[in-house]
């Protein structure tokens, strides 16, 4: 029992996140079309300085590691400066840090140059950017720049005039769930259908969060349900938000209320219980013109909630202007 314990224990002392990030980039998940263009240019060589823009978690960064990979082969740890925002990242290191690094010798195969990769490019200072223009051109001949950022619209426009653009989008459930079983399998995680189901909901397109659920959940309680993934994402269960809006639908105003009250007491946020009403409403089976109302309804909610204004009446208001919604349409 204490030789399995132990086993187990070292497979999962690294996050799966990591264990299980490809290393080449014909192995990514979704975006076939980004990933077609970082293909062809790890099998010819040549990489222009891109941009790679997208939501979290699409894999920005791990098609640049696994490119950088690709191409510079054994050469990789002299030929990539990889920086990201827990690195410092000011007009001093690019004057200094970047600019030493493209200054720098490195012997590479014919066509291939160093690389220097800036992750989460946008909460770089406008400063920091200015200051880089210069630099991209200047050493253009020996080295090439890879930005990653979710979105494109906070670099500088002399960058991205300089770069080739790549957007990510979020991944289809089916995407995600293809990337789970093999990661089930290969941890030989015990599971039932309606947790994966559960995963997915939480993760939204998000292929990191999807695995990090997966990993606490199984840490957790060493089975992957329903109960146990809400337990430790902590989001408010779907089946709590479909009986508000049941409810709604149900002219049950009362009911509605005390639903959205007790999720409000058990500590969640305003922007989550709004966030996930939206998506249950989404693909709740209503009329067409109902469900229109009531997502146009959920837009003012939470801009209003993104506003700063994130209080338990504005939840309330929402129900009501939901309920009178109803009404209205069942008049004629």
């Amino acid at each position: 029992m204490a030789s399995s314990s132990g086993s187990s224990s070292s497979s999962y002392d690294m996050p799966w996140v990591e264990k299980y990030r490809p290393s080449k980039v014909a192995d990514i998940v979704g975006n076939e079309e980004a990933v077609s263009r970082l293909q062809v240019i790890a099998r010819d060589g040549n990489m222009p300085n891109f941009i790679l823009s997208g939501p979290p978690g699409t894999g920005k960064t791990t098609s640049i590691l696994a490119l950088a990979h690709e191409l510079l082969g054994p050469n990789y740890k002299d030929g990539v400066l990889e920086l990201n925002a827990s690195d410092e990242r000011g007009i001093d290191v690019v004057r200094n840090k970047i600019k030493m690094f493209a200054q720098k010798k490195v012997t590479l195969p014919p066509g291939r140059h160093k690389v220097v990769i800036l992750d989460e490019a946008d909460s770089m200072t406008t400063g920091a950017q200015q200051a880089l223009r210069r630099t991209m051109e200047i050493y253009s001949n020996t080295t090439r720049f890879a930005l990653a950022c979710n979105t494109s619209s906070k670099i500088i426009e002399p960058i991205q005039s300089r770069c080739a653009i790549v957007r990510f989008s979020r991944l289809t459930d089916q995407e995600i769930l293809g990337r789970l079983m093999v990661v089930l399998q290969a941890e030989k995680v015990p599971y039932v259908p309606e947790g994966l189901e559960a995963i997915i909901f939480t993760a939204d397109g998000d292929m990191r969060q999807a695995l990090n659920n997966l990993q606490a959940t199984y840490s957790g309680f060493r089975f992957v349900n329903q109960d146990n993934v809400f337990k430790v994402c902590d989001q408010p269960h779907p089946l709590h938000v479909k009986n508000m809006v049941r409810n709604v639908l149900e002219g049950k105003f009362d009911d509605a209320c005390a639903a959205l009250k007790q999720l409000h007491d058990m500590g969640y946020s305003p922007t989550d219980i709004i966030t996930t009403l939206f998506r249950i409403i989404k693909n709740y089976d209503m009329a067409e013109y109902l469900k229109l109302e009531f997502m146009k309804e959920t837009g003012f909610a939470h801009m209003r909630i993104c506003d700063g204004v994130g209080s338990y009446l504005q939840l309330c208001g929402l129900l009501a202007k939901l309920s009178i919604v109803r009404e209205t349409a069942k008049a004629p």
